[in-house]
């Protein structure tokens, strides 16, 4: 079984810790690959951003499927390019946040999120509606951090999540804490020991989804909305994606 992890902003170091956490969690006999696009921004912190990126999220799709990719996950909590994606290919393709909702709801009643921004806390709580969670999510919070401190300040705002963290669970009523960023992938034991609540981290969870998919030979639906696009001309430069 072939996943690949896309991480739709264009920093390395990110993809690296991306993938290094989904080869954690992986079963034995699945190959786990991390890709970013070539082009785009380099943080994911606003629609714009997210805009910009789904077309990166879509030409990595297209470059997996000659390579027989099994599953794609995109490794941005706002799940850009999610549905469009999913129309790509019959694999399944599964957005980190959409991943850690549906397993908080397996492990607590009520959830609060924590991420980055508050910006970006705004674009969750869109998304926990759109995905029907709103009512299981008590709070979306922002340590107020932005996302490539994750990677230039790591001790930093290691420590400014874990506080947010002990604030949603003293505060909110919750029994788990979903992370709002793929760039948190590799802090969930930390966090977890420091603030004694289960933590579900979008990346590591959207894995083992994406496993049992694809053992139970559930790809997309391809019929209906996510049905491959229909054969059409594309101008400028966005021709190469014509068919």
């Amino acid at each position: 079984m072939h996943i690949r992890l896309i991480n739709p902003n264009t920093t390395a170091s990110m993809t690296d810790k991306i993938g290094a956490a989904g080869k954690r969690v992986a079963a034995a006999g699945t190959r786990i690959s991390a890709t970013n696009p070539a082009a785009g921004p380099v943080s994911i912190e606003s629609h714009f951003d997210e805009a910009i990126s789904a077309v990166g999220v879509l030409e990595e799709i297209r470059r997996g499927e000659p390579e027989g990719v099994d599953a794609y996950i995109i490794a941005c909590f706002g799940d850009p390019g999610l549905l469009a994606a999913r129309e790509l290919t019959a694999a399944p393709v599964i957005g980190i946040a959409e991943a850690a909702f549906h397993l908080a709801t397996l492990i607590s009643t009520r959830f609060s999120v924590v991420t980055t921004l508050g910006r970006t806390a705004i674009i969750a709580e869109h998304l926990l509606q759109n995905y029907g969670f709103a009512h299981h999510c008590r709070k979306v919070r922002a340590a107020e951090i932005p996302v490539l401190d994750l990677e230039d300040d790591g001790a930093c705002a290691l420590n400014r999540i874990i506080d947010e963290c002990r604030r949603a669970k003293a505060e909110d009523g919750i029994g788990a804490i979903v992370l709002g960023c793929g760039g948190m992938a590799d802090l969930t034991d930390e966090i977890r020991e420091a603030v004694g609540l289960p933590i579900v981290e979008g990346v590591t969870a959207a894995v083992k989804l994406a496993e049992s998919l694809v053992s139970l030979r559930l790809g997309t639906s391809k019929f209906g909305d996510l049905d491959f696009p229909r054969p059409k001309v594309f101008t400028g430069r966005f021709d190469y994606l014509g068919s």
